[in-house]
């Protein structure tokens, strides 16, 4: 009898745990299964509070969300293409964000832990220099063995200076996890693995999900000035293009007039500059072959003659010319004494 009501207990939960899939999935565009492989119970529940605006985590045996998702299938197209996915111990993801938003915000938002021995280092571990506030004792040899500079000052552990304990790609070592662990130190990020998503009847796998959003920026607006370039080109004429068609097709128009001199109102100005321009060219080869023509245009843009400044003459000092006289008159006096 106790067998049989645990049984019916069973049956009802399952069949609750179903019907909260269900519902789920009807209220939102967007789930995902990712892997729980090495999340702890605590960590689970700090992302359910950090994104419960964005998305909501469940956890449930595969066999459930896969009988929930049969029962949708008319819903959901496309959605037996995830059942391969359903393998491991999985969470599944509801959100309203589309797929890669939702990969994205997962993969930026990893929650530091501590390490556990046999850890990977997702990159170099460094243990800073300072005031440890651990008591010095038998902790000393594991600062040694993991080559950790130490002093002892004011009762604690003092580490000389930061060092690096661990290389990305590491394995950590029970040693090394006690002492990060002593050490406050969460090197190892944690995050919910998304293995798929399905994303209204697309069923997108992980490697296609992740995305660089800035490349795929960049190559959208390449493609965007490509066809626009296209569309005015060929004078197609869809929304974003016709401005750029319309004032092609008024600049070649007016080329066009200029050219063939058509009389237009709004190319009075263009059309007479024109004609001064080639009129004034014509009077400067007349004038050339016979500059005895007066050509009124040709004279006021010639530069106005600039009147000349004559230089004044330095006057020859006048010592010198009263030296000269004073030697004329003596050899005046000199020829009246040979002669008187």
């Amino acid at each position: 009898m106790e067998l049989a009501i645990v049984k019916l207990k069973a049956r009802d939960l399952k069949a609750q745990i179903i019907n909260e899939l269900k519902e789920l999935l009807q209220n939102h565009a967007v789930f995902a299964i990712a892997e729980l492989t090495g999340i702890r119970a605590k960590q689970l529940q700090e992302m359910r509070k950090k994104f419960k605006d964005k998305f909501k985590i469940k956890v449930a045996k595969n066999t459930l969300m896969r009988i929930a998702l049969s029962e949708l299938s008319d819903k959901l197209p496309n959605v037996d293409k995830v059942f391969p996915y359903l393998t491991g111990s999985n969470a599944f993801i509801f959100t309203n964000v589309s797929a890669f938003s939702l990969y994205s915000l997962l993969e930026k938002n990893k929650i530091p832990s501590f390490a556990a021995p046999g850890d990977i280092a997702p990159n170099d571990i460094v243990v800073p220099a300072g005031n440890t506030g651990i008591t010095p004792g038998p902790i000393l040899s594991k600062f040694s063995q993991l080559k950790i500079p130490t002093k002892i000052q004011e009762g604690s552990v003092w580490i000389v200076r930061d060092t690096v304990v661990a290389k990305a790609g590491d394995v950590i070592s029970a040693d090394l996890a006690d002492l990060l662990m002593r050490l406050n130190i969460k090197p190892i990020l944690v995050g919910l693995k998304v293995k798929v998503a399905y994303d209204n009847g697309l069923v997108i796998p992980q490697d296609q999900l992740a995305i660089n959003v800035d490349e795929y920026k960049a190559k959208i607006a390449e493609a965007y000035a490509a066809s626009l370039n296209l569309a005015v080109n060929a004078a197609f004429p869809v929304k974003e293009a016709l401005p750029f068609i319309i004032q092609k097709a008024v600049t070649q128009a007016e080329n066009l007039a200029l050219t063939a001199n058509i009389l237009i109102p709004s190319l009075v100005p263009k059309l007479l500059a024109k004609a001064f321009t080639q009129a004034l060219a014509l009077a400067q080869r007349v004038s050339s072959i016979k500059p005895e023509l007066t050509i009124p245009e040709l004279q006021a843009l010639q530069p106005t003659p600039q009147p000349k400044v004559e230089e004044k003459k330095e006057e020859a000092p006048k010592v010198k010319e009263e030296e000269e006289k004073k030697a004329e008159e003596e050899i005046g006096e000199g020829l009246a004494s040979l002669f008187g």
